[in-house]
């Protein structure tokens, strides 16, 4: 399984993001799939997730009403739309996924076996 993150880039604060994740692989079921993002010396930390099977969705509470995760299964794509992004919004985004549903450890990274390569950020203030 292949994860593409893209979308990333140069905003100032208040304004919105998209962000796209294009999975392939024959092996792809995406059952879960979540976004998580790093800043500059800081661990990897949850964002978002999504489940397939109920199209249930979770967020942390630092973006719960700004952000929205969503999915069009036919492209196997995961989205992130961010508005009204703050300068501590500043990260690498990476989008992960895992072939079962994960709920009780959807904020660990570890819980997820597939990584996109990330892509950055920055809110300018």
């Amino acid at each position: 399984v292949q994860l593409q993150a893209s979308g990333g880039g140069l905003v100032q604060a208040g304004g919105p993001l998209r962000l796209s994740c294009a999975a392939s692989g024959g092996t792809f079921r995406g059952i879960t799939m979540g976004w998580f993002r790093q800043a500059p010396g800081k661990e990897r930390e949850f964002v978002a997730c999504s489940w397939r099977a109920t199209g249930n969705t979770f967020y942390a509470d630092s973006v719960k009403g700004r952000f929205t995760i969503s999915r069009d299964n036919s492209k196997s794509t995961l989205y992130l739309q961010m508005n009204s992004l703050k300068p501590e919004d500043a990260a690498v985004y990476y989008c992960a996924t895992a072939p079962r549903a994960i709920y009780s450890t959807m904020r660990i990274p570890s819980s997820y076996d597939y990584w996109g390569q990330g892509t950055l950020v920055t809110v300018s203030s």
